[in-house]
């Protein structure tokens, strides 16, 4: 892969792109070109029906590299352990339609009343995919995980998805409480995307 290669991230969040070319700008791979499905004029829908967060991920990826360009994708979740690890890949859509962090929210609260803190241990997970436009080479997978607790109320005004009830005990705030920094430095997304930079960084060609 050279240094000046164009990556597509399978998103038409421009935050996640900008996310994305800021950590590889801090491993020195600012050369490179990031650009959002948006950016190549891609308009279809991308049906994510894995049933785990690297199976989607890598069905998202897939897209840009069929494509011709690099693809990379990330999947994310809150996984529960006293639910078995829902709501998990169903995270963004827990609590059916209309789909939002309110309703999700809502419905874990739910499921957990009157359960005790001590089993209401969770982490979010991400995952990242990245593939080659030769399927055969240059392709991974990359995952970060935070560990904390499900609350039984809210904390916070930050954040989003299930972060005012995710408390993180190393840093005694939910993520809804902390700044966009501190929950960079140990964020889930924070920490795949750091795996996956310091990675491309090994593989770059000259």
């Amino acid at each position: 892969m050279k240094k000046d290669a164009k990556i597509v991230l399978a998103t038409r969040n421009k935050n996640k792109v900008r996310e994305i070319k800021a950590v590889l700008a801090e491993a020195g791979l600012d050369s490179l070109t990031v650009l959002s499905l948006d950016d190549i004029g891609y308009t279809d829908e991308i049906v994510e029906d894995g049933e785990t967060f690297s199976a989607n991920a890598y069905i998202k990826a897939s897209v840009p590299a069929k494509l011709g360009y690099y693809g990379l994708a990330d999947d994310s979740g809150l996984e529960v352990d006293y639910l078995l690890g829902g709501p998990g890949v169903y995270s963004a859509r827990y609590a059916g339609e209309p789909c939002n962090d309110e309703n999700n929210n809502q419905k874990l609260l739910e499921e957990l009343e009157d359960v005790p803190y001590e089993l209401r241990t969770a982490r979010y997970v991400s995952v990242i995919s990245f593939v080659s436009p030769d399927s055969s080479s240059e392709s991974a997978f990359f995952r970060g995980e935070v560990n904390g607790i499900i609350l039984n109320e809210y904390h916070g005004n930050g954040g989003f998805g299930y972060d005012p009830l995710f408390f993180v005990p190393e840093l005694k705030k939910t993520f809804a409480e902390v700044t966009m920094e501190e929950k960079n430095a140990i964020s889930h997304r924070g920490k795949s995307m750091r795996q996956f930079a310091a990675w491309l960084k090994s593989v770059i060609e000259d």
